[in-house]
């Protein structure tokens, strides 16, 4: 089934309202959203101007009087204390494109449309994001995340789906439906018409049921054949071409902050519209992330210092943004900051190829491997990575050296993961807990003595190993004390005769 989201962003810069980045309020991705009302609380007032007359103002300015289409001497005589900002197309291309970004990660197959609207086709995706109440749910979840506000409609086909977003008309899964819906939309609507708008209004022709039956050579003599074109897509006449948007080779986004920021806890949700714009990318180009850069740049000029750089590694690759969310919580909560920060930056450094999920027919007991591995990575960003350890192991019989302990975001070898000892080893005891470094046992009664006597309870074992000056020739046996509890010791084969010839016992491990 053909399925299409139309995702309706108001044209308005970023200035327009406090990002929630910067402080507890929420921006509205138009003028008329609800969370636009909680965005000027306590804001003297938003005015943005373009061509010096008001097309954008926050809750504040209303509320003193200021009305759009103002110029710029009234806005400042109802409130001299005013913010203006000049509209910034620019921007706003910046801020569309961070969002198409993001819904990358629902479908490869996202386009720009006109008016600040995305189409995206999830006819493929519904299964695997549960429906499509879940899917447009999910979708207005990332649209909050990264600070906007916006109308969401579905549609059979790609027009229909424009023209319902851009009303707010709500979602039409079925053919039947959409016709009923855009029936009742107006004209107005199409881009094509508007500049005949007076004439359409002349003829009584206001909704575009009534459109359809105007005659088809005539309208297309006055109007264009554009008009048509639009009309016969939406209904599905005739098919539509889309560009899609193609994600870049390499992912790297920057944010600028609308004010200075001196806790780098305060930084998380500003890091999550970065995060999310990487998540679509990762799932467009179907690639997992083992490495991030988050950049905090501070003040320019004479006081200007180097970015903090604030790097995570992982452990197992990954492609979804609530663990790295996670691990960047842990970093960014114990971060303690040199200067304010003005703006961040994040990179994918280090990629592979994304992992296809696993074909085992029921879960592994006490989780999945990727559970493992997200419980590994959330201790190395609360502990630091010097704290948390691998077995490095190394085919030799000194106990010693037959193992090493390196950072766990460390990479082992598969082949050296696969070092094991004989078989015949294998199957000897070896104690839970082995020293750093062998403890010298005293000597009582004959018998090596820790914190009471040893009684030796096992055969000796005898190792012979290392080079040259290194060669270790020792017994190990397995002791009990007073306390039943176990020991590892050994004893050095000494040659010769004599005093120096008296045999050293040695502790090397405790049993568990």
């Amino acid at each position: 089934m053909r399925l299409w989201i139309g995702l309706y962003l108001p044209q308005l810069p970023l200035e327009v309202f406090s990002p929630r980045w910067c402080n507890s309020s929420s921006n509205g991705g138009g003028a008329d959203g609800a969370d636009a009302d909680n965005a000027a609380a306590g804001d003297p007032g938003i005015v943005v101007l373009e061509q010096e007359r008001v097309m954008a103002l926050s809750k504040a300015a209303h509320i003193e009087g200021v009305l759009p289409g103002m110029r710029r001497g009234g806005v400042l005589m109802l409130m001299p204390d005013a913010r203006i900002v000049q509209r910034s197309h620019e921007r706003e291309a910046e801020a569309l494109q961070a969002v198409a970004m993001a819904m990358l990660q629902y479908t490869p197959q996202v386009a720009l449309a006109e008016e600040a609207t995305l189409l995206l086709d999830i006819g493929a995706s519904l299964r695997l994001f549960g429906g499509i109440r879940q899917l447009c749910a999910q979708v207005r979840a990332n649209l909050r995340t990264l600070g906007f506000t916006g109308c969401i409609a579905c549609a059979p086909t790609a027009r229909g789906a424009w023209l319902l977003a851009r009303r707010n008309a709500g979602r039409a899964v079925k053919m039947d439906s959409l016709v009923r819906r855009l029936n009742r939309l107006p004209v107005s609507l199409l881009p094509p018409a508007r500049p005949f708008a007076a004439w359409f209004d002349g003829l009584g022709c206001r909704r575009l049921d009534e459109l359809q039956r105007l005659p088809r050579p005539g309208l297309q003599r006055r109007c264009g054949r554009a008009l048509l074109d639009m009309l016969d897509a939406a209904y599905g006449h005739s098919p539509e071409l889309l560009q899609w948007i193609e994600p870049p080779e390499r992912f790297q986004a920057r944010l600028e902050l609308f004010d200075r920021l001196e806790h780098a806890d305060l930084l998380l949700a500003g890091a999550h519209h970065l995060v999310l714009q990487m998540t679509g990318w990762l799932c467009a180009r179907q690639l997992a992330v083992e490495r991030i850069l988050l950049l905090l740049e501070h003040e320019r000029g004479r006081v200007a210092c180097p970015p903090t750089a604030v790097e995570v590694a992982l452990a197992e690759p990954t492609w979804r943004d609530e663990h790295l969310m996670r691990l960047l919580r842990e970093r960014l909560g114990k971060l303690e900051l040199v200067a304010p920060v003005i703006g961040i930056r994040l990179e994918a450094q280090q990629l592979q190829a994304m992992a296809p999920p696993t074909d085992s027919l029921f879960p592994d007991p006490g989780g999945s491997e990727e559970d493992r591995m997200r419980m590994i990575e959330l201790l190395v960003a609360r502990l630091g990575p010097e704290n948390v350890l691998q077995a490095l192991p190394h085919a030799d019989y000194r106990p010693e050296i037959a193992n090493a302990w390196v950072p766990v975001h460390q990479k082992v070898s598969a082949a050296v993961r696969a070092a094991q000892m004989p078989p015949d080893v294998q199957s000897l005891p070896r104690p839970s807990w082995l020293l750093a470094k062998p403890l010298a046992l005293l000597m009582r009664d004959h018998r090596p003595f820790y914190g009471s006597p040893l009684r030796v309870a096992s055969n000796p074992e005898r190792i012979e190993a290392g080079w040259w000056s290194q060669t270790q020739t020792r017994d190990y046996f397995i002791a009990e004390g007073k306390d039943h509890a176990l020991y590892w010791i050994y004893r050095e084969r000494i040659n010769g005769s004599g005093e120096d010839a008296a045999p050293r016992w040695f502790l090397h491990g405790l049993f568990g």
